[in-house]
């Protein structure tokens, strides 16, 4: 595969795992309301955020291994495992290593969650929340396409888009599990 195939491909699998996370997280928001999200089901909400993070995480991992491999980005095992040890931008590059371990650390324990229990599964679910906003910070700050528009408005519309859900969630329209009859 041509050096400009990997980098193309390492771009694209980012900017689409962004706007699978975005869409991850909204759902995620949105699935403990305790009644229908943009219509559906409870269940089908729950298969969505289901899949979308599957395939978020494919991407990711897609992002990740293209760039290890492109001779431009010139990453090392360890730049992909320990936060801000690159020597390519290496702030920018270290949150993308930092949202990847917390990514890897969901997907660990959503694996083990019949093992771990709810209340354990569910505290470390809470860094969904903490890795987005790493992982847009990521994409504005490293790549190529940082200065570009239509970058920007993904972003942009990313950003709106966990925004409303949190809004709407803080709101006195939310109603919490349990609390609905």
């Amino acid at each position: 595969m041509s050096t400009d195939a990997l980098w193309y491909l390492a771009r694209g699998t980012g900017v689409v795992s962004l706007v699978l996370l975005t869409v991850v997280v909204v759902l995620g928001v949105g699935s403990r309301s305790g009644r229908p999200v943009f219509g559906l089901p409870r269940f089908a909400v729950a298969t969505v955020h289901r899949n979308a993070s599957l395939l978020a995480v494919s991407l990711l991992a897609a992002h990740v291994l293209t760039l290890f491999f492109d001779p431009y980005a010139q990453l090392k095992l360890v730049d992909l495992v320990v936060p801000f040890l690159g020597a390519y931008r290496p702030m920018w590059l270290g949150l993308g290593t930092l949202a990847l371990d917390l990514i890897i650390a969901l997907v660990v324990t959503s694996l083990l969650r019949h093992r771990l229990g709810l209340t354990a599964w569910r505290a470390m679910h809470w860094l969904a929340y903490l890795t987005w906003p790493i992982a847009v910070l990521h994409g504005l700050g490293t790549g190529t396409d940082r200065s570009e528009a239509w970058l920007w408005v993904i972003t942009v519309a990313c950003v709106a888009a966990v925004v409303s859900a949190l809004g709407w969630r803080l709101s006195d329209r939310f109603a919490p599990v349990g609390s609905l009859r």
